[in-house]
Parts: C-alpha cells; structure tokens; sequence
C-alpha cells in the first residue's frame, strides 16, 4: 500500500512538470530569442541614425535590418511547429502560453513569399526617406512643419495661409504612388495567407475584432454628431471673424493645422506664452520625476531639437528591451510641444519600468493602444488648468483666467480629434478593401462627412497621401482613438482611488498604480484582460463620453 501511495505521487509529481510540447516550446523560445535580440538592437539603432541624420546609408541599413527580421518571422518551418504546438492545447504554463500566443501571430502575419516581403520592406523604406528628407519650397523659401505648423496658427491672410497649407500637402504627390504600391503588396501578402486584405490581417494578428472595433467607432460616432456639430459651430464663427471670411468661407486652411486634428488655439487665452519663458524639456523631467517615474536615462540618450535631415515628426523608440529607451523630438517651448515631450515620455516610461525579469518576448506593452493611452493620459497634462498651475507656478489670478478656457480646449481637443480618428480609419478601411478606387475623392468625402470640413473647389489631390501613418503605419490609427478610451478609464480609475484628487503633479501614487499595474505585466496577458485587471472593468467608451462629450 505504502509503495502505491509513493508511485501515485511521483506520478501525480510528473505530471505537473513540463510536458514534451511545453520543453518543445521552451526550447524553441530559448533559441528564438537568441536570434532576435541581437536583430532588434540593430533594426533599431540603425532606425535611430537614419531618423536623426536622414543618411542615405542609415536608411539602407535600417531597412536591410527589418528585412532580416522579417525573414526570421517568414520561415514556414518554424510556424509549423508553432501551429502544431498551437493546435495541441498542451502548453499549460501561462507564461509560455502567453508567448506561443505572441509568436503564432507575429509568424502568421510573414508567411509570405520573400520576394514579397522584400519588395514591401524595400518600398517602406524609399518612402520613409522622402517623407523625411522632403521640404516644401514656396517662394524660394523651404519649410518645415514647424513653420507650417506656425504660419497655420499665426497667420491672418487667408491667401498665405491657403499657399502654405498647400505646400504642407506637397509630400502626398510626392509618394501617392508609392503608397498603392505598397498597399497592393501589402493586401497581396494578407490574401496569400487567408484574410481579405491587409487591413483585417493587422487587426486580427494583434489581437483585435474588426467588427468589434467597427462598433466602437460607429458607436463613437453617434454619441459625438451632435456635440462636435456644435461645438465646430461655435469654433467657425470665431475663425470667420478671425479671417474676415463668413462661414461659408471658410476652408482647410483655416483651421490652424494641415488636417485640422489639432485644436485650433482660438478663444480668449492663447496657451503658448505661458510655456514661451519655461523650458517644455525641464518641465517634462521635473513632472515625471514628481511622480517617481525618472526619466534622466532616457532624456540623456534621447535627440531633442530640429535640424536639418532629421525627422521631423516624434517618437518613442525602445532600443534593446533592455533599458535603452529614446525620444525623438524637434522642441520649441510652445503648448504642443510640451504636450508631445508628455506625451512621448509616456511612452517611454512604460518601456522603461517593465521587469527585465519578464520574458523577452513579452517584454513590450500589452497592445500598440495601450501605450498610447499611457502617452495620452500624460499628453493631455499640458491643458490642465491645476498642471500648469503646480507646474508653472501660477498666480490664482492666472489659473481662474486659463480654467474655463482649458476645460473647453481638453473638450473641443477630443471630440476633433475623435472625428479626425474615424476619418483615417474608414479611409483605410476602404483603401485596402480597393486600392484602386478614387482614393481623393474617398479622402474628401470622409473629411466632409466627419469633419465637416468644405473641400477646395476642383480640388483632385493625393491630400491623403501627405499624412505619414498611412504609409509607414499602416492600419494602426484606431488605436489612438482606442488609447484616448483608455487614457479616460484609467484617469476615472486614479482619481476614484485616490480621494477624488485630481492635481497629477506631484503625485508619486500614480507612477506607483502604473507601474504594478500597467508597466510590470507587459504582454503577459492580453490587452482586454490587463485593463480589466487595472480597472476592474473592460474597456469601455463610458468615461470618455462622460469625461469629454457629455
């Protein structure tokens, strides 16, 4: 009996190891990430000079970096076992399953033919380097977007500013053609592996439901008609006055940014001179480090200010997974750029406060949105009347003249930018389902449809192909309007638990919440669940309709 009670427990024992499959994967994972790690580091170092120098020869090095990369996720061996593995249902472990999970998708979305896949890494590449060596000349003079940016908000005469805005849409004859190139590569690699186009692939490989998100966008869409309908009213009587044009005169360019998905800085405080005397860079550390989320390291590494063959845009890269995080920017002391210093150092510390104990492979935020929500809750600081109190020391004179204006500035902020999201997701929609529709035509009715913005008259240009997310980021849009939901349920869920206290500056509980809740969990576990988990609650547009529209 004694020796039956021993065999039942060291078979009850055996049974909780690992079992052939789980070594199986374990090894597979062990010699993947071996592979990989070395290849990230390099993709993205060679990235990083060729978006700080706009060398020729970095931007070759960065794409042959990604193309090796690419191969590795390509080969039909692997994703085989993979499959198999997948199919078995024996990985037990959350851990690994979580990471078959992972690389089942990030293998089925490269299982393309390698002429394909280089024919579409190669196109990526000679467009990201015109998107960020091209400037617009206009009277002899070459323009950045800042001085875009500038004259679109400054500038009075209507003339100029349609002449500049122009200009600003120059890049999309630039590589119109280039991008249905790429599009048709990009479909062409999605049909060869089962899904309709490229843009349902993308959505389903990260995990997400094309008619889940198609709901939350027509939902969305329903809930901010009226409201965006009368605040945009509101805001067109103002810039008819302002240019001295009436209503009906008014056109794109007369809404302070290239597609009107800023705010236009309008009513009777204009933000940009309380940051003009402070330094947005020193104003960022000094925030992050009052919520004991440091970002000494990062800034150090980082490329702050604009010069000539730099990218002209921001961004957050994580360089090694390893502690290695980067922004790019191109600073000047104004209200956006301090929002985008928040916002791209929100980005950087979720990167930065994951565990290295956590697995390599998960060792990334939990969904592309969720990072954004991050940079979003952080982003939106800028216009917060009790932020830039605390921050920049303002006198209670100064902070009840700027309250009532900032709470309407974070309103009209979301709700534009809302409409501007369901633009640029149905569009590519649309553009994937047919590339080879009047894609400038699709483009206007959407901005008149949701925007309701006027199109120039016998206007027929690739304006579309000037916003660089269609390009080099394909079907990822969505998720910025997903992170602006998220940003909203986490910001309810901070102030709830902590006594209503809404003043984020200074408060170390936040980076505290983040970092157990948001950052050290990672990819470990599905997006829908990690925000559950944080929330107590599934993702939900409730307190951004409540936060913003009602």
């Amino acid at each position: 009996m004694k020796k039956l009670c021993l065999l039942v427990l060291l078979l009850s024992l055996l049974s909780c190891g690992p079992n052939s499959e789980e070594k199986q994967l374990k090894t597979f994972v062990e010699s993947y990430t071996e592979q990989v790690k070395p290849l990230h580091k390099k993709a993205n170092l060679a990235y990083w000079r060729a978006a700080t120098t706009g060398n020729e020869q970095a931007f070759q090095e960065s794409g042959n970096a990604e193309l090796e990369i690419r191969k590795t996720h390509s080969d039909s061996q692997k994703f085989a076992l993979l499959n198999s593995l997948k199919e078995s249902a024996q990985i037990n472990d959350p851990l690994l399953q979580r990471q078959l999970t992972v690389l089942y998708n990030r293998f089925l979305k490269n299982q393309i033919d390698p002429d394909l896949l280089k024919s579409i890494v190669d196109k990526q590449t000679e467009i990201e380097q015109k998107f960020s060596t091209f400037r617009p000349v206009v009277n002899g003079d070459t323009l950045n977007n800042n001085r875009i940016e500038k004259v679109l908000k400054n500038e009075i005469n209507s003339k100029v500013r349609q002449q500049i805005w122009s200009a600003s849409k120059k890049v999309g004859a630039h590589v119109a053609p280039d991008i249905i190139e790429l599009v048709k590569y990009r479909n062409k690699a999605a049909q060869s592996i089962g899904f309709p186009d490229y843009h349902s692939m993308s959505l389903i490989v990260s995990e997400q439901s094309p008619a889940e998100i198609d709901e939350i966008f027509r939902d969305l869409e329903e809930r901010t008609n009226e409201p965006f309908m009368n605040i945009k009213a509101e805001l067109d009587s103002v810039l008819a006055d302002m240019y001295g044009v009436g209503i009906t005169g008014l056109m794109p360019w007369h809404y302070h940014d290239p597609f009107f998905q800023e705010t236009p800085l309008v009513y009777e405080i204009d933000l940009d001179p309380f940051y003009a005397d402070h330094d947005v860079v020193d104003l960022a550390q000094t925030f992050y480090e009052g919520i004991g989320l440091p970002v000494d390291s990062i800034l150090a590494h980082s490329d702050l200010y604009e010069r000539k063959g730099k990218n002209p845009h921001a961004f957050c890269i994580d360089i090694d997974r390893q502690g290695d995080v980067r922004i790019l920017c191109n600073v000047k002391n104004n209200e956006r750029w301090m929002e985008t210093m928040l916002h791209e150092l929100g980005h950087a510390v979720y990167d930065r406060y994951m565990s290295l104990d956590t697995p390599y492979i998960l060792r990334e935020p939990a969904h592309a949105f969720t990072t954004e929500g991050i940079a979003m809750l952080f982003g939106r600081q800028s216009r917060d009347a009790e932020w830039m109190r605390h921050m920049l020391d303002l006198s209670q004179e100064e902070y009840n003249e700027i309250k009532t204006i900032t709470e309407k500035y974070a309103q009209l902020k979301q709700l534009i930018f809302a409409r501007w999201a369901m633009v640029m997701y149905q569009f590519e929609k649309a553009l994937y389902s047919d590339p080879n529709q009047d894609l400038n035509q699709l483009w206007w009715s959407l901005v008149q449809h949701y925007q309701l913005i006027s199109k120039p008259t016998d206007r027929d240009k690739p304006d579309w192909a000037a916003k660089i997310h269609i390009a080099l980021y394909p079907c990822y849009y969505h998720n910025y309007l997903l992170g602006e939901l998220f940003a909203s349920q986490l910001h309810h869920h901070i102030i709830e638990s902590d006594n209503n206290k809404t003043v984020f500056a200074g408060n170390r509980k936040i980076g505290s919440y983040l970092k157990k809740n948001v950052f050290i969990p990672a990819n470990t576990m599905p997006w829908d669940e990690m925000i559950r988990q944080a929330t107590g609650e599934p993702l939900s547009a409730l307190y951004f309709v409540h936060q913003f529209v009602n």
